[in-house]
């Protein structure tokens, strides 16, 4: 069976992580074979790898020194998963080529535009020069490359098809990068239009309102109850606009913070986000293909499933699916097909959990999954796409309600003086 010709495969490798190399940039100037002067640039921990990089490449270097940086040098960019994946897709594709290990992380180096990544693709590149294997060298950078990279990483190099693997990489991590944006496209398009049409109803109650409050005053006449309502809730917002700025400034900051320290209210927020209307299906099946995707992805590479399971609980992306795969590892591990531990959780769908079942009783469990991974995905595509067009209506309703009950509020007095005269 499938489980038991993985469970052969070598463990996988937890190597201690350590902290990167500094990086910094130099300009040199050398002498090439054919005697001609040469100069450039390149970033390197020290001088002394400049001068061994240049002699590797036949130049013999006559001046080195660090590159003067700006009084005021801009912020380096942050490492995303977007540079993460282009990184993995460009490395797999020189090694599909042929192009040697080391050689192929200097000319990805080299060409990134985020001088962060590149300092972290030279701290490997020296790490695997040295003589370390490739997933020890990316575990030393946790931050970039969980669990389930190394694993497969050291897979490929103990089988020795680290370019397939890698290219396997390459593919999930698009995959997973496109679900991503899709799932984060759902979410951010109805709240920024929520969040601007509250700016424009704050806008009219400090300016707007104000200008007809003083208009109805020199009527001298009762105004209706709904428009001084609106007049009261402007009045007290101009008043005490600084609170309600601190206010609102507090609790994006105390969420903020409680989401970072605290991992009980990070899986409260899980665990409510899967049963939103609407939202929450999308949510359940991007779980379900990131689940399938990585599973499938990590089993081909030949990892053990009982240790795949482990890093497919960190990749699923909810709390609630990862509590139910360590659960499905616990049951795999004492024998129980994989099958049936699925279909104890009562998370996954039917076709998912009768896919897997073909798969084991085949011997094609990745194929299946793979399968799987590309129905969901498809899906998580179309329900965005559903969403949009039923938000977009709706939206505007609720914009349409906010200021058109303002805008009402502040005629209504004009209407009832127009019929009195």
């Amino acid at each position: 069976m499938a489980l038991a010709a993985a469970q052969k495969q070598k463990p996988r490798i937890k190597p201690r992580p350590r902290p990167a190399d500094k990086a910094y940039q130099f300009v040199w100037e050398g002498v090439d074979r054919r005697g001609t002067r040469v100069k450039g640039d390149l970033r390197a921990p020290s001088v002394d790898m400049v001068r061994a990089d240049l002699r590797r490449q036949g130049v013999t270097p006559l001046k080195v020194k660090k590159k003067a940086q700006p009084l005021f040098s801009a912020r380096k960019k942050r490492i995303t998963g977007a540079d993460l994946t282009v990184f993995s897709r460009q490395l797999a594709t020189l090694m599909a080529a042929g192009v040697p290990l080391v050689q192929s992380f200097e000319i990805v180096g080299r060409g990134h535009q985020n001088p962060s990544m590149q300092d972290l693709i030279l701290a490997i590149k020296n790490d695997v020069e040295s003589g370390t294997a490739m997933a020890e060298a990316l575990a030393k950078h946790p931050n970039h490359f969980d669990d389930l990279v190394c694993n497969l990483v050291a897979a490929g190099e103990h089988a020795g098809v680290l370019d397939t693997v890698l290219d396997k990489i390459a593919t999930y991590k698009e995959k997973t990068e496109s679900i991503k944006g899709k799932v984060k496209k759902a979410l951010f398009y109805p709240a920024a239009i929520i969040v601007v049409a509250i700016v424009v109803t704050v806008i009219i109650l400090l300016f707007v309102i104000p200008q007809f409050k003083a208009l109805f005053t020199s009527f001298g006449a009762d105004l209706p109850a709904f428009t001084l309502l609106v007049i009261g809730l402007s009045d007290l917002v101009r008043e005490w606009w600084y609170l309600f700025g601190l206010g609102v400034a507090a609790l994006i900051f105390g969420v903020g913070k409680l989401f970072k320290k605290s991992q009980a209210f990070r899986n409260a927020i899980d665990r409510v986000s899967l049963k939103i209307p609407v939202i929450g299906p999308i949510l359940n099946k991007a779980a379900v293909a990131r689940f399938a995707r990585t599973l499938s992805t990590m089993f081909a590479a030949g990892v053990p499933l009982v240790d795949a399971l482990d890093s497919v609980a960190g990749a699923t992306g909810n709390v609630v699916y990862a509590d139910a795969v360590h659960k499905m590892r616990e049951d795999v591990a004492t024998g129980q097909s994989l099958e049936l531990s699925m279909r104890q959780r009562s998370l996954f769908p039917h076709m998912v959990i009768q896919m897997t079942a073909i798969g084991e009783e085949s011997g094609a469990l990745d194929g299946m999954l793979a399968k799987v991974a590309d129905f969901y995905e498809e899906e998580v595509d179309n329900a965005v796409d559903a969403l949009n067009s039923l938000l977009e209506p709706m939206i505007m309703v609720v914009i349409g309600t906010m200021v058109g009950s303002l805008v009402v509020a502040m005629y209504l007095p004009i209407f009832k003086l127009a019929a009195v005269v």
